[in-house]
């Protein structure tokens, strides 16, 4: 409205030939103005739809104690290596005074130690390599409590799934019981069957009651892990499961945060050998001074060399160069443990994916059909009580076996993100 009242006054203000001009000027500029907005609260909508719940997971893991605690250790490291960067010795400042006779003698000076064999040059290779750890290791940090958070996602939805079954079971059986006892009464049915209904129906009070709790605290778990927890965020999106057929093993063994964290800590260390072999080496410490001394005026200059005889440091540049090879040997041994549990959940994953579709192929349309079939032929005289509760049996068992196929399939999905380093980027991608 504002908007429309200062164009109207700018418009009365001029001749009209420029009026008519104006007028046509600031309608144009209204509509394109109104368009170009619509058109960019059009396409954020659709971003933030495509990318909604990557961008909300990410956003709940960042604000968990865990990943605040690793992102403050990250930027203290991040200090100490800004600390390496700045120059090793600061100038002193010299003051002396003296009563000589009826004289006041005093003498000001500045003194300078210099880094004649380039120390602070290794201590800023020390402090790039400091920093590349420490952003690995909170990658690392991340990427771990990003794993968990799905993996607690994926125990809900099968706590849930399963907790589901045996409350359809359980009302099944109740309703079976109930019949049972009804046709007992009409003379159909003896007390055996009324016995065996009973005994399932126990079973599955038990089984319901189990299959509540494990759901009660698969849900505690995820609260924990994500406090903005909603039901309508519980499907984890498809493209998260897609498996990569890429075999990049090389590739991701060396970029791994948790490889790429120990080789910068290796580099770090060989930085402080270096360092500490150069420290054993003396440095020059120069000086000028001037003041009034006897009535005269007085200049000097001063060099002090520290001898470095009763102690050379021998002993920390061997110390230093022992933790640089242990630190080697660290690397190596974490290059070569990623590399097993990249191999390991590679295999773990592809033959879980296979029984898993395998599964589904066997089970497609058997889930709902089979239970139909069952309750019919038995309705129909064709099965015998015991037969029967032992079909729904071997008919839950598998309904649940494809559930932990499926929850297994996941993890061992996230598991394999986590181990080749891709869980960021595929949070990235994950879209709904």
């Amino acid at each position: 409205m504002n908007f429309l009242n200062i164009n109207c006054l700018v418009y009365a203000k001029q001749p009209p030939a420029l009026a008519g001009k104006t007028r046509y000027f600031f309608l144009f500029l209204f509509f394109a103005v109104l368009f170009s907005g619509n058109l960019y609260a059009a396409s954020s909508d659709t971003v933030m739809a495509d990318s909604s719940w990557g961008f909300w997971f990410r956003s709940q893991i960042s604000q968990h104690p865990d990943v605040v605690a690793a992102k403050e250790r990250m930027y203290a490291d991040l200090a100490t290596a800004d600390s390496l960067d700045q120059p090793l010795y600061n100038p002193e400042f010299q003051t002396e005074y003296e009563r000589e006779g009826a004289d006041n003698n005093f003498r000001l000076g500045l003194s300078q130690t210099l880094d004649w064999w380039g120390k602070r040059d290794q201590q800023r290779a020390q402090a790039t390599f400091g920093r590349k750890a420490a952003r690995r290791a909170f990658e690392l940090a991340v990427q771990q409590k990003s794993a968990d958070a799905l993996k607690a996602v994926v125990d809900w939805n099968a706590a849930r799934a399963q907790a589901d079954l045996a409350r359809t079971q359980e009302e099944q059986l109740g309703t079976l019981f109930a019949l049972v006892k009804g046709r007992q009464h009409s003379g159909d049915l003896g007390q055996v069957e009324v016995e065996l209904a009973f005994l399932g129906l126990s079973q599955k009070l038990n089984d319901a009651a189990q299959a509540q709790a494990r759901y009660q605290q698969a849900a505690a778990r995820l609260e924990e892990l994500l406090p903005g927890w909603a039901a309508a965020s519980q499907n984890i999106p498809e493209s998260l499961w897609a498996v990569s057929r890429a075999e990049n093993i090389d590739q991701w063994v060396e970029q791994h945060p948790a490889v790429t964290a120990a080789r910068a800590d290796w580099e770090v260390t060989k930085k402080m050998a270096d360092l500490a072999r150069l420290r054993g080496k003396a440095e020059p410490t120069v000086g000028m001074s001037g003041g009034k001394g006897s009535g005269s005026t007085v200049v000097g200059v001063t060099l002090s060399i520290p001898l470095n005889i009763r102690n050379n440091f021998r002993a920390e540049a061997r110390a230093a160069s022992r933790e640089s090879f242990a630190a080697e040997a660290n690397y190596r041994a974490v290059q070569r443990r990623q590399l097993a549990a990249i191999r390991a959940s590679s295999a773990t994953l592809k033959e879980y994916e296979k029984r898993y579709l395998r599964w589904q192929t066997l089970m497609d349309g058997r889930a709902r059909s089979s239970g139909d079939l069952l309750e019919k032929q038995w309705r129909s005289g064709d099965m015998s009580m015991t037969e029967y509760l032992l079909s729904l049996q071997q008919r839950t068992e598998g309904l649940i076996a494809g559930i932990e196929l499926n929850t297994q399939f996941q993890i061992a999905r996230i598991e394999w993100l986590l181990q080749t380093g891709q869980m960021e980027n595929a949070l990235m991608q994950a879209k709904r």
